[in-house]
């Protein structure tokens, strides 16, 4: 009898996230903080989405890909491809979890070999994968709020994360609703 094997996760947390809560006032500004970070990836980064469909996941990613210098002008969620590879000054892996039921669905598409590259991996739908990501990530919520604005949860895990949290702290691009340093309780 062959004895199934389990994958391991990842998810382990060491240290509160730092979080940032912040307006979106439209589709421009969601796009305008993805680019934000966009800019400042260097190779790496794990980055998942959260949020329900029309919410901004998508826009997000879009201004992502412009920040990291992605050519295609157009950027869709791969809900039926489940990956989307883009190249630019770093290659994008936008991964979209929407379709997938379980663990076995996930390992299955090899998650994992996205997350574990020199690129930046975006990932929609997030919560169906969470054990999967590593515990230095970023984690967007996007929920809706009235018209097309938008209230944007941002949860960075580790230093170069709670770096980024900072630096648009300090921006004073967007209009941050609340704060937290990630102070362990």
């Amino acid at each position: 009898m062959e004895i199934p094997t389990v994958k391991i996760a990842w998810r382990r947390e060491t240290d509160a996230p730092t979080t940032l809560t912040l307006l979106s006032d439209g589709p421009e500004a969601t796009f305008r903080l993805g680019e934000f970070f966009g800019k400042e990836a260097v190779g790496g980064e794990v980055i998942g989405l959260i949020g329900p469909l029309g919410a901004g996941k998508t826009q997000w990613v879009h201004g992502l890909a412009k920040g990291l210098g992605v050519a295609d002008p157009y950027i869709s969620s791969p809900t039926f491809t489940l990956v989307h590879p883009h190249e630019g000054r770093l290659p994008l892996y936008h991964i979209d979890l929407y379709r997938l039921e379980n663990a076995a669905d996930i390992e299955a598409i090899g998650l994992d070999e996205f997350l574990e590259t020199d690129g930046v991996a975006a990932v929609e739908w997030a919560e169906k994968g969470a054990s999967f990501l590593p515990p230095e990530r970023l984690m967007v919520e996007i929920s809706y709020l009235e018209g097309s604005r938008r209230k944007i949860a941002l949860a960075g895990y580790g230093a170069r994360y709670k770096r980024w949290m900072d630096q648009i702290k300090h921006s004073q691009q967007w209009k941050i609703i609340e704060e937290d340093h990630g102070s362990a309780a």
